[in-house]
């Protein structure tokens, strides 16, 4: 997946600026800290925290930038235990795909 391959680039290349040890706790928590972001900007879009100086538009930006952060984080922690995330989501959730309709002549 071109995405999981480009996420696992710049999350390499961020780790071995900063010195960072990417084993599976760091894998978990930081994709625990990034929802936990999310949850921030939700709660700001949402009128349920305090905006911190931010325009509506800066919260729907950061909203948007978090649900990112998110999806690389779960391809990252998924790729690092060899999870086939596509398979996954096959056997997990599109098995309860409704069938199309049969269309009738």
């Amino acid at each position: 997946m071109r995405l999981a391959d480009d996420a696992e680039e710049i999350s390499r290349g961020y780790a071995r600026r900063h010195g960072i040890t990417r084993d599976a706790a760091w894998f978990l928590l930081k994709l625990q800290e990034e929802v936990g972001e999310l949850t921030q900007a939700f709660l700001m879009r949402a009128g349920q925290a305090r905006s911190k100086g931010h325009t509506q538009q800066e919260i729907e930006e950061m909203f948007r930038g978090e649900l990112a952060d998110v999806l690389c984080h779960v391809l990252l922690l998924a790729r690092h235990h060899d999870v086939d995330l596509e398979e996954a989501v096959e056997r997990k959730w599109l098995v309860w795909k409704p069938d199309p309709p049969t269309v009738r002549s």
